[in-house]
């Protein structure tokens, strides 16, 4: 996509002096956490980038301006806003925002076209879209993105509440290469191990840093997954996850919650049934992947 972007005065500055940037999203931020927690995760992001030797660049649509590197209080302004007065934005969310001049927060898709667009070939969030369990044919956009968008994506997996087995066979399909950081097996975002095998593990950052340089240098045209596990101080357990993933999908479907309705509600739901513990391991993952991210683009800049 063709997108007049507008670069966040820190952004620039990194372009300027060929510091490394790390893309950041902003659903998280609209629709994924209530204010603060929201505002003071993105922050605690941006600067596990910077601790890292990196430039983070949250993007968003800023009153109908595509905008690589958020200041702090567009930030606020994203996190204290009236929920569902800031759309979600994937692919197919571009020009009708754009269209009215309306804000947008983007997603793992729409980052993934923005960070292209702008040149940023990794970026860091906390789980990506799946195949919804019960629902084989609600896929996230997530995943064809992923098949077509040169970006490298760090995350904690796919999210708990998805079918897991399903969505690494549609991974599959789109030929993304899936590459756990330090394990054998996908993370499942608020545990450590689904107990699905993964084809491919690095042991330290100099293994991540080589793959994304030989996946850059193969000039691939899909994207490329580094699966990092959530801390193990606050990870909750595969068992407990499934009792309540459960609960909250057929509170779900009892009350016909469909389409993109579906991830935020289960969530949601998820945080109130785990008595906040899920949150807390999501903010956990959201910051590990940051400060991840950040240094696999330092080991790997040219």
């Amino acid at each position: 996509m063709n997108f007049d972007l507008q670069f966040g005065a820190h952004v620039a500055e990194a372009l300027k002096n060929n510091t490394p940037i790390v893309a950041l999203e902003t659903t998280v931020v609209t629709h994924g956490m209530a204010y603060p927690s929201n505002l003071e995760t993105a922050l605690t992001m941006e600067n596990a980038v910077k601790e890292a030797g990196a430039c983070p660049a949250t993007l968003g649509i800023v009153d109908g301006q595509v905008t690589v590197g958020l200041t702090e209080e567009q930030l606020k302004d994203f996190a204290t806003s009236e929920r569902g007065s800031i759309a979600k934005c994937s692919r197919r969310d571009f020009a009708p925002l754009l269209g009215k001049n309306q804000s947008g927060s983007l997603t793992v898709a729409g980052t993934m076209i923005v960070a292209a667009a702008a040149k940023i070939d990794i970026f860091a969030t906390g789980g990506i879209g799946g195949v919804h369990r019960g629902h084989p044919f609600d896929v996230s956009a997530d995943l064809t993105e992923l098949g077509k968008t040169p970006v490298a994506v760090v995350c904690a997996g796919a999210k708990s509440i998805l079918d897991l087995p399903l969505t690494l066979e549609v991974l599959e399909t789109q030929g993304v290469p899936i590459v756990g950081y330090q394990t054998k097996n996908l993370p499942a975002f608020y545990t450590r191990d689904s107990g699905l095998a993964l084809p491919h593990s690095v042991d330290n950052i100099a293994e991540a840093a080589a793959t994304y340089t030989a996946w850059r240098d193969l000039g691939a045209d899909s994207g490329l997954l580094f699966t990092n596990p959530v801390p193990e101080a606050d990870a909750l357990s595969n068992d407990e996850m499934e009792t309540i993933i459960d609960k909250a999908i057929a509170e779900a479907d009892a009350n016909n919650i469909k389409g993109a309705a579906v991830t935020p509600f289960v969530l949601g739901k998820v945080v109130e049934l785990s008595e906040g513990r899920s949150l807390k391991a999501n903010i956990a993952l959201l910051i590990n992947n940051a400060k991840l991210a950040g240094e696999i683009a330092v080991a790997a800049k040219r």
